[in-house]
């Protein structure tokens, strides 16, 4: 990522800023728009009547209006590391260099097709095509799941946003570029611990270092794969009693995986002993294999998108090492 004007410390700076403002805007919203404030009044009433929550409405309120502003702010966040890292091909927020005046061309015809519409239609346009290009891209802006759907920002808003992605500096550049050569993602792990003061003390956000998370790894992941192999068969016993087989494949899971660094990590280490176990296979199936041996959960839902994101920037690295060495055939 870009060190310009401060690199990421200058982005977490910035993004907090936007969060805060984010949070005002829909918070107002929460009360003034008839559809919201029904909503989440209805919303609390029950989770109050079911003792799943034993807080005030306001801040239960102040709880979702903080995950919905911190969801605007990362969607436009993968957006342009997508952007500036061309995995996806036309910009739509933003974008370096030409790149920038690609993008407000490419809103400029939207609105001339779409006179109606405003800044926030043009957000969630940009969501909805990085939605559109793979299913398991699309998780990452599900409406059934998402918090980013609850409350949608006003027009004003939504502008301010936008424009904070478009800022140039006084040299014309972009100020806040995404552009990484190695796709590295671990910034979004400090998204994760600090975008939001409110989150951060509320689930007690604390992502964990690296040389914790290889240790860790050390000591529990190699160990299983000595033991077991890649592909243990494992019984269960259903409720019913029932005896049954699962599928082959070593299963993996972090139930509280936060941004995903220990994700990454089984992925990679995975997919590495999946290249020397079997080298005639071809590399997409072992991408998948070890895909499908990692999971991982967690109450807070803005980490599970964080997490989710970077396992997919994970595989198009792995994808790309896959083009690297079929070019040198």
């Amino acid at each position: 990522m870009s060190a310009r004007n401060g690199g990421q410390d200058s982005l977490l700076k910035d993004l907090r800023k936007q969060v805060t403002l984010l949070e005002d805007d829909l918070r107002a919203r929460s009360e003034s728009v008839d559809e919201y404030r029904e909503r989440l009044t209805n919303e609390y009433t029950r989770a109050y009547a079911a003792d799943r929550t034993a807080a005030t409405y306001e801040s239960w309120r102040d709880e979702r209006v903080t995950q919905v502003a911190a969801a605007w702010v990362l969607g436009c966040v993968f957006v342009r590391f997508c952007e500036d890292n061309g995995l996806i091909e036309r910009a739509w927020l933003a974008g370096v260099g030409e790149r920038l005046k690609d993008a407000e061309d490419h809103d400029a015809t939207f609105f001339a097709a779409n006179p109606e519409k405003n800044d926030r239609d043009w957000i969630v346009a940009a969501f909805d095509h990085l939605a559109g290009t793979n299913p398991t891209v699309a998780g990452l802006f599900d409406r059934r799941h998402n918090p980013l759907w609850e409350i949608t920002p006003s027009y004003e808003a939504a502008t301010a946003l936008l424009k904070f992605w478009r800022r140039v500096d006084a040299d014309g550049k972009l100020i806040h570029s995404f552009v990484d050569d190695d796709l590295d993602t671990r910034f979004l792990g400090d998204l994760y611990q600090d975008l939001s003061e409110h989150a951060r003390k509320t689930y007690a956000l604390l992502q964990t270092p690296v040389f914790v998370e290889e240790f860790i790894l050390d000591l529990t992941l190699e160990p299983a794969v000595e033991e077991f192999g890649l592909e243990p068969v494992v019984k269960v016993r259903d409720g019913h009693g029932v005896e049954r087989e699962l599928p082959a494949g070593l299963r993996t899971i972090d139930p509280a995986c936060g941004s995903g660094h220990f994700l990454l990590g089984l992925f990679e280490r995975i997919l590495a002993k999946w290249r020397d176990e079997d080298k005639g296979a071809d590399d997409w199936a072992l991408i998948r294999r070890s895909l499908n041996a990692v999971h991982g959960c967690d109450k807070n839902p803005f980490a599970v998108s964080i997490a989710r994101f970077r396992m997919l920037v994970a595989v198009s690295k792995s994808v790309s090492y896959v083009v690297r060495r079929m070019s040198r055939l």
